[in-house]
Formats: structure tokens, sequence, C-alpha cells
């Protein structure tokens, strides 16, 4: 399974960013997915995940109200939708894929997540 995460640049705070993965290699709809971070100095926490079905979500506090994620399994993509961003919302974002034992489950435990992709730097400028 590869996944390639794209979407990320330099943004002013206010502004929006959508971040994209897409998966290859295996079937997209058997796995939950995930977006993490990396602010530098910092461990990679969850941001936002999403069971396979796409009904369930989970958002960390500090990005709720502001970012969205959605899967389309026909494209075989997971999204992010990052409004209203934040100095601190400046990290590296990786997207991450988990084998799902239901299709309601999502995952927030990086060690839950079989495969991870390369990572997109997201920079917010105050």
């Amino acid at each position: 399974v590869q996944l390639q995460a794209y979407g990320g640049g330099l943004v002013q705070a206010g502004g929006s960013l959508r971040l994209s993965c897409a998966v290859s290699g295996r079937t997209f709809s058997s796995y939950a997915m995930g977006w993490f971070r990396q602010a530098p100095g910092k461990e990679r926490d969850v941001v936002a995940a999403i069971s396979w079905s796409g009904d369930n979500t989970y958002y960390v506090d500090s990005v709720k109200g502001r970012f969205t994620i959605s899967r389309e399994n026909a494209l075989n993509t997971v999204f992010l939708q990052m409004n209203s961003l934040k100095p601190e919302d400046t990290a590296v974002y990786y997207c991450a894929a988990a084998t799902s034992y239901g299709a309601t489950y999502y995952y927030t435990d990086s060690h839950d997540y079989d495969y991870w992709g390369q990572g997109t730097l997201v920079t917010v400028s105050s």
C-alpha cells in the first residue's frame, strides 16, 4: 500500500488549504484513514480520523469547527479541508491507513496505523 499526500503550502493566518492523500495498492475502502501532524520539536499527533464507511469521524479539540476530514472511496482518496488556519497549525501533515475491523471504526493512536504517506508541509504565517 502506498500513500501520497499533497496540497500543503504557505498560507496566511485565516486562510484555507485542502490536503489530499491518494492510496494505491489495496482495497482503499477497507482502511480507516487518519491525518496526523508533527511540528518541529514535537511528537506526531492525530488531527482527524475517519472510518472506512465515512460515517464516523474524529477531530482533536484544537481543530474542531475548522478542519473537515472526508473520503471518496471511488477515488481512493482522503481529504483534509483546513479553514481558518492559525500559525499553530504549522506542521508536516501525514496521512495514514489502518486496517479496519469494522465499517464504523476510526483510530486515533498512531500505533494502530499500518501505512504512512511521506508528509506535506503546511506553513501558516501570522
